[in-house]
């Protein structure tokens, strides 16, 4: 069956840096598009960052600078890295494998705060 687990989350303080992986099973990963959203206390779900099956990517304007996504076919998995982090960006995070079906993962804590 299809699998996303996200890993790489935790407590860090406000300029720290965080590396979030997603890895996947179950799907052809180079044909999906993937995704990182994240969903804050009492927010809606946003999208953070994409990458598609070519590569290209795109950021929210509130992360642009500080995260990158990337992709690694081989291992089936796309991995966020977050510089530079506030405490704004504390939310669980999730990814999103998005092709034909759309598959998400359990999603992972990132609290930061001193």
């Amino acid at each position: 069956q299809v699998q996303l687990v996200e890993s790489g989350g935790g407590l860090v303080q406000p300029g720290g840096s965080l590396t979030l992986s997603c890895a996947t099973s179950g799907i052809i990963f180079r044909l999906y598009a993937m995704k990182w959203y994240r969903q804050a206390p009492g927010q809606q779900r946003e999208l953070v960052a994409s990458i598609t099956s070519s590569y290209t990517t795109n950021y929210a304007n509130s992360v642009k600078g500080r995260f990158t996504i990337s992709r690694s076919n081989t291992q089936n998995t796309v991995y966020l890295q977050m510089n530079s982090l506030k405490p704004e960006d504390t939310a669980v995070y999730y990814c999103d494998a998005d092709g034909r079906q759309n598959y998400w993962g359990q999603g992972t804590q990132v609290t930061v705060s001193s």
